[in-house]
């Protein structure tokens, strides 16, 4: 069982070493990771009576 665990705790620390490698070369390979930069405006209405 605690080899189990083990595994399973190197394959969590891989999975996240991945996935912090694929944040930093994803650009260069075409995957955007920015957020939709449009601005959006709508009237608010304050009922202030």
């Amino acid at each position: 069982m605690g080899r189990l665990i083990k595994y399973l705790v190197y394959l969590v620390l891989l999975a996240g070493i991945g996935l912090v490698g694929y944040a930093y070369v994803g650009p260069w390979f075409g995957a955007d990771f920015r957020a939709p930069s449009t601005e959006v405006r709508k009237p608010v209405v304050l009922n202030a009576d």
